[in-house]
């Protein structure tokens, strides 16, 4: 059993949770936020403790989640009788399996981190502090640094689609790489394999730009909804093309599109996906072009299906799957 003043904290912690997102919560609630947790280290991971129960809550099946609620909640008041949460948000770390992990960080000047990481094959859907929702693709890593004045993001690797709370005082800004995407009230994807970028665009507009671009050169652009961006580190150059809501998003339902996309770009993003890693062994089979849906849950059906397309040869071995030339085997 925790000692009450762990028990107020927990209590308190799980107040700010409701309280950041409640409708009307703005700018002030979220200083206040930040105010608490740096009055106490242990505030911050109570509160880390409490997002990562309410996270755990949201996936489990309505039985579960009452035997969960029923067996550690304790109630507090009428209006919010699952509160504090307690004892349940220590252990849903390890029921969490991996799948995703939220670590809070407290730096200076009222700034707080986090991390999230999806494992293989696992997609994961959360909130943001400032009600912010993000769906994080498989094999993905995710960093987060909110102060009173700055929402800051990075896609470290893989893929997550973001439904932004828009406020024009603290700008909402992506970094994939050597892009910038910055936020003009949107909802967007963003993928990244290696240092190419793609950016797609599902509702609102949003402001791309290289970051690394010499000086003098011009390389940034708006794009809105329906358009989708993609960014070449070779060429240094971004592209703009068309796309649909349902194809920017169509990871999220177990299905990877590709349009004229090189076979290497294919490759990798399969890999977050895949049971087995799939390797080139030849490298000019990466700049290969391939179009098409790959259905998360019938991969081996897709590699199976790879040389009626192009020419190379499918191994199995135990390391994974390889693809090689087929024009160099024959020779």
């Amino acid at each position: 059993m925790a000692s009450q003043p762990q028990d107020q904290t927990m209590q308190v912690a799980a107040e700010w949770w409701a309280r950041l997102r409640e409708p009307g919560a703005g700018d002030d609630v979220a200083e206040q936020w930040l105010a608490w947790t740096s009055e106490d280290e242990r505030h911050l991971q109570a509160f880390e403790q409490v997002s990562a129960l309410a996270e755990q809550l949201g996936t489990l099946d309505q039985v579960s989640r009452q035997s969960l609620a029923k067996e550690f909640v304790r109630p507090v008041s009428a209006q919010r009788r699952w509160l504090p949460l307690a004892a349940a948000a220590s252990i849903a770390a390890v029921m969490l399996g991996g799948a995703v992990y939220i670590g809070w960080t407290q730096h200076a000047a009222g700034i707080t981190a986090q991390v999230y990481q999806s494992g293989i094959a696992q997609n994961r859907d959360f909130t943001l502090p400032d009600g912010t929702k993000v769906a994080l693709g498989a094999d993905s890593t995710l960093s987060v640094k909110y102060g009173s004045g700055e929402r800051d993001v990075e896609v470290r690797n893989g893929e997550a689609y973001f439904e932004v709370v828009h406020d024009s005082r603290r700008p909402f800004v992506v970094m994939v790489g050597d892009v910038t995407v910055r936020d003009i009230g949107t909802a967007f994807d963003v993928r990244r394999t290696g240092e190419r970028v793609m950016v797609a665009v599902t509702q609102g507009r949003v402001a791309i730009a290289d970051r690394h671009a010499n000086a003098g050169q011009h390389n940034s652009l708006e794009a809105t909804a329906g358009q989708r961006v993609s960014y070449d580190p070779d060429a240094s150059s971004m592209t703009v093309d068309i796309v649909t809501p349902a194809q920017a998003t169509a990871w999220r339902s177990n299905r990877l599109e590709f349009i004229d996309e090189p076979l290497g770009v294919v490759v990798a993003n399969l890999n977050r996906y895949a049971g087995k890693p799939l390797h080139v062994a030849d490298p000019n089979l990466n700049a290969l072009i391939y179009t098409g849906t790959i259905r998360t849950d019938a991969i081996d059906s897709w590699i199976e299906a790879l040389p009626q397309v192009f020419p190379l040869q499918v191994s199995r071995e135990a390391g994974g799957v390889v693809l090689s030339d087929a024009r160099h085997v024959q020779r």
